[in-house]
């Protein structure tokens, strides 16, 4: 059965769910733009238009990436963390990722500036999903210094620091598959959509890298436990 939140969002969009999902799909596991999948529908006799594919993304990859935080394997505690460029309206953003040692994602966050606030705001929302880790390796940054010790001073936690760009390069080398894949999207016009559709983006990432923990997902492909989301 298809979930409610889902349901409401798209009763008014006249097309079948398989369609939207398919096509929402494609836009954040690919490095296609909006106009190849609508060229690519219209080869399978289904024409829609890029600027509806845009619509859908937006309404239903929140959605779906919901759904997926609530049912996301655990991960490691040795997290690597680091910050990658992204421009939306024609300014470049920041976006905070941290993987464990594995590679698996813990979180990732978009923010206007890269400073305090802002790693720390990512690294209390990472927290608050996987709970306290027991190391935390970064580069040299001196606001991510500056968030984790005063997280460390605030609560006690018995966090380890490492600075190393060498340990780092597991986080650097995932930051490679969201950028590859957001390239073709042209910029963003806007922090909300950007938002959103990096959200849709990491969700399919971490679903190729096995981190939906439901009992069939271990045996069923990428597409379907993205489209099992849904219901």
């Amino acid at each position: 059965m298809m979930i409610e939140a889902l349901r409401k969002v798209i009763k008014r969009m006249h097309y079948p769910l398989e369609v939207m999902l398919t096509c929402v799909r494609w836009y954040a596991a690919y490095p296609l733009s909006l106009r190849h999948i609508e060229e690519m529908m219209a080869e399978r006799g289904v024409f829609v238009d890029h600027a509806t594919v845009h619509r859908w993304a937006i309404k239903i990859l929140p959605i779906l990436a919901a759904v997926f935080r609530r049912h996301k394997r655990p991960v490691g505690t040795s997290w690597r963390m680091d910050e990658t460029y992204i421009k939306v309206g024609g300014e470049w953003k920041y976006l905070y990722r941290a993987v464990d040692r594995a590679g698996a994602t813990i979180d990732f966050l978009l923010r206007a500036h890269r400073d305090y606030a802002a790693a720390r705001r990512f690294f209390e929302r990472a927290i608050e999903l996987h709970g306290v880790p027991e190391k935390i390796t970064i580069d040299k940054s001196g606001a991510n210094t500056a968030a984790i010790e005063g997280m460390r001073a605030d609560s006690g936690a018995d966090i380890e620091l490492r600075q190393s760009k060498y340990l780092n390069n597991i986080v650097e080398q995932d930051h490679r598959a969201i950028k590859r894949i957001v390239r073709p999207m042209l910029g963003f016009k806007s922090f909300r959509c950007a938002s959103i559709l990096i959200a849709g983006t990491e969700t399919m990432h971490m679903i190729k890298k096995g981190q939906l923990d439901r009992p069939t997902a271990q045996a069923s492909t990428a597409a379907s436990q993205f489209y099992s989301l849904a219901f």
